[in-house]
This record gives C-alpha cells, sequence and structure tokens, in this order.
C-alpha cells in the first residue's frame, strides 16, 4: 500500500516458460549438431550450448520449444506456455540425447 491504492494482479498471460534439468550424462553436442543439422546450430566460439529447436510437436499448437544443451548434460527449455509442453519438449529430445551420450576413454 506504498503508493496510495491496492495494487491487483489481473488478466495477466503467461508468455514463457523456462525449465531447466540435468540429464545426468555428457553429450557429444558436435554429433548431436552434424545428424540433427534441420533442427540443431552449434558454434561453441559463439556460445558454448547447442541450441536446438522443436517445432510442431503434436499436442502443440505452432509453439516452438528451444532447447539449450550443454555438454555436461544440462539442458535449459524455453518458449511453452503450458507446463505439459516442457515436459513434452523433454520426453521428445531424451531418446535422441541417449544417442549421443559421450563415452568416456582411458
Amino acid at each position: 500500500m506504498k503508493l496510495g491504492f491496492q495494487a491487483k494482479f489481473k488478466d495477466f498471460k503467461i508468455q514463457n516458460i523456462v525449465a531447466s534439468c540435468d540429464v545426468k550424462f555428457p553429450i557429444w553436442l558436435e554429433g548431436l549438431a552434424y545428424y540433427h543439422h534441420a533442427f540443431a546450430s552449434y558454434e561453441p566460439e559463439m556460445f558454448p550450448g547447442l541450441i536446438y529447436r522443436i517445432r510442431g510437436m503434436k499436442g502443440m499448437k505452432g509453439a516452438q520449444i528451444v532447447l539449450l544443451i550443454f555438454v555436461s548434460g544440462k539442458i535449459v527449455i524455453t518458449g511453452a506456455k503450458k507446463r505439459e509442453e516442457t515436459y513434452k519438449a523433454f520426453e521428445n529430445i531424451y531418446p535422441v540425447l541417449t544417442q549421443f551420450q559421450k563415452k568416456f576413454t582411458r
């Protein structure tokens, strides 16, 4: 009430949901970028993460979800307007990421 009137929060609209997770294994970003070049962009000199764009996913009318994927296995999911879209994006990308799991050699 510092301004002298009661503030109200109404008619709001969610524009963007940001989520993060960790797949707990390192990812071969160069391979992912090469084999998924239609969706992926990776320029390590500019940004350390791979940018993966998912468009036209089933059940997501016109939404474009962007995933920032890091070699550490950390993922940031942006662009969703509903929580379910973040889950669906992760469910779609996880099998792809397992194919590009970095193998350790000694």
